[in-house]
């Protein structure tokens, strides 16, 4: 017997997201993030969803040459470039697009054949300290990347750190404003956050993510009031029900106590689906389009929800974990996660239906 756990993807959804994107960076170019898996929604699904993006931003070669041999022509770029230099030879193959952090990579840049020359990114490390060039190493970088025969357009760009959060973007935009203006480079900067948030960040390429995902990428405002529709929604059954006593405990190491008789139900959805572990009771789930909450622990396997509220649910029952009729990132803030974790967690194992 088949367990009744899945994960639908509504295709319409992913079109009314870019929709949004557009409508907020009119004047810039889109690369629609679809790394991860497209965060865990099925990558050419999504790709062809979102086909009138201006190009695919992916981390993994293989994700890369999937895209290709799917016959998308877009721009395609590697957000983290190579890893070694052979991979030079699939980058040049496949016509794909560099982010360069590091001078070995420009060197293997440098030392690459090609019919057709090779776009870059720079990335530059302007206060996020993750990946990139410092400042001041521009002008070194952009004259060593001279050398490089195959070299195509030079586009610079960054990553903000907290362009969700209250800090906003000012000193990461101003320092990154002050080492393009002597150059006049194309640029991108905006994250979903900032596509969003500050038009000022929008210049020539914006890179939206989670938001063609249906999840806002604040804590302030939820992803209805941006317009977005959630396009995974985590559906599941009850697979059992329990009638417990005042005093039973629930679960591994009994960490949810009843205090008065109770039926509990059981979902057949666990950590090993994707569903978080360190999600504690009262995280919120509908069980038959009705709100209720989970109870102690979650299991690999399973996880167990109150059935006070909805005292008719019986075996078979609908549960929907997130999605539609309950946003991703409030289960996040609930776990003490991001709705991020959450989409890309989703275990092979659980099939995807994918919906026009």
């Amino acid at each position: 017997m088949t367990r009744p756990i899945q994960a639908v993807i509504q295709l319409s959804a992913l079109v009314n997201n870019l929709l949004v994107a557009r409508q907020a960076a009119p004047d810039s170019k889109i690369i629609s993030v679809i790394k991860a898996n497209a965060y865990g929604h099925g990558l050419l699904h999504v790709a062809k969803a979102l086909e009138e993006s201006d190009g695919f931003a992916v981390l993994s070669l293989q994700e890369a040459v999937r895209l290709r041999e799917a016959g998308f022509t877009q721009r395609i770029l590697l957000l983290e470039g190579v890893f070694t230099e052979t991979e030079m030879v699939t980058v040049t193959e496949h016509c794909l697009s560099l982010v360069i952090h590091t001078y070995e990579q420009i060197a293997w840049l440098r030392h690459a054949w090609a019919a057709q020359r090779i776009d870059v990114f720079i990335k530059l490390n302007t206060g996020m300290h993750r990946l990139g060039f410092a400042p001041q190493e521009l002008p070194q970088v952009l004259s060593a990347l001279q050398t490089c025969p195959i070299l195509g357009r030079v586009i610079l760009m960054t990553h903000f750190a907290t362009a969700d959060e209250g800090e906003g973007v000012r000193e990461q935009l101003a320092v990154f404003q002050e080492l393009n203006r002597p150059h006049g480079l194309l640029a991108s900067l905006a994250n979903s956050a900032a596509v969003l948030r500050y038009p000022e960040t929008h210049a020539d390429w914006v890179r939206p993510g989670i938001m063609l995902y249906g999840a806002s990428p604040f804590n302030d405002v939820s992803a209805a009031e941006l317009g977005l529709e959630p396009v995974m929604t985590l559906r599941s059954a009850v697979i059992a029900v329990q009638q417990i006593k005042a005093g039973a405990h629930v679960g591994y190491g009994g960490t949810f106590t009843a205090d008065a008789d109770m039926r509990i139900g059981v979902v057949a959805c666990g950590y090993a689906d994707g569903y978080p572990r360190h999600a504690a009771t009262g995280t919120p789930i509908l069980v038959d389009g009705i709100r209720t909450r989970t109870l102690g622990r979650v299991s690999m396997d399973m996880l167990m929800i109150d059935l006070t509220p909805i005292p008719h649910v019986e075996i078979g029952a609908p549960v929907t974990l997130w999605g539609e009729g309950l946003s991703v990132e409030e289960v996040a803030r609930a776990a003490c996660t991001i709705s991020y974790e959450l989409l890309c967690a989703r275990a092979e194992r659980v099939p995807l239906i994918v919906l026009n």
